[in-house]
């Protein structure tokens, strides 16, 4: 196998980036990123409950035929690609594709580069710098259909993936916390930005429906559903999406538009 691949072909759901990226290298299987796809991203230093509910959360959803895509950073990446297994997740590096970092989680990124997938959009040898870790976030909302934030704190870096959920109107999702735990989430559901995963049986069978219905998208729907832009839309759909939004099948959400 090519060690140092290059995506040869655009990814839909890169499209609702600020700047889609110049080259994407990978290893793994990258059929991995036709499948209905789900984000997840929390704190390094996860409690004991957020372990085992990310854990359950993660391998519930893998089974319901969902990819679970995160950062394959310590604490809740790595809880995240292993509730999956590795042949149902994509990791997205910081760095080069052939550097294993952070070391701590070598076995488990070799693990996903033999069985599911790893993909990062900068050149081989290169080593993750602080801005890197902002793009490989941005990458990560991106790619999955909805966010999952298990926990976070106020200032965490979860919290700039969250900004890109928001800018991208993506779905969010978080566990539910005690007082004084989780602080980030906790305020992301007062303010209303936020639902909580109240019962994650009934979650799975949502998100899982949800990826069912956009394997038969029409590609219109198939567009919609990486939220571009109202004018993005015009330009490529301009006979349906004005038959679409009066019918109620997408809606305009801060200039984007959103698939009901």
């Amino acid at each position: 196998m090519d060690m140092n691949n290059e995506i040869p072909f655009l990814i839909p759901e890169l499209t609702c980036m600020k700047r889609y990226p110049e080259k994407l290298y990978y290893r793994g299987d990258s059929r991995l990123l036709d499948r209905p796809k789900i984000s997840i991203v929390g704190t390094r230093r996860p409690n004991p409950y957020t372990r085992a509910t990310t854990y359950e959360l993660s391998k519930k959803l893998s089974l319901s035929g969902m990819v679970v895509v995160s950062g394959a950073a310590a604490g809740v990446d790595a809880i995240a690609h292993q509730g999956a297994g590795s042949e149902n997740t994509i990791a997205i590096l910081p760095c080069g594709i052939d550097i294993r970092y952070p070391a701590a989680n070598a076995s488990l990124i070799e693990a996903i580069e033999q069985y599911g997938l790893t993909m990062t959009p900068f050149e081989p040898d290169f080593s993750a710098r602080e801005w890197s870790f902002v793009v490989r976030n941005e990458i990560v909302v991106a790619l999955g259909d909805a966010l999952i934030v298990t926990e976070a704190d106020i200032g965490s870096g979860s919290m700039r993936s969250v900004e890109y959920a928001l800018s991208m109107g993506k779905e969010i999702y978080v566990l539910p916390h005690r007082l004084r735990e989780s602080t980030a989430t906790r305020q992301l559901l007062s303010d209303g930005k936020a639902t909580a995963i109240d019962d994650i049986d009934t979650f799975v069978a949502l998100m899982s429906q949800k990826g069912r219905n956009a394997i038969d998208d029409t590609p219109f729907i198939a567009y919609c559903r990486n939220n571009p832009t109202y004018e993005e839309v015009v330009g490529k759909f301009p006979s349906d999406i004005f038959e679409a939004e009066l019918s109620g099948i997408i809606e305009v959400r801060n200039g984007r538009v959103a698939v009901v």
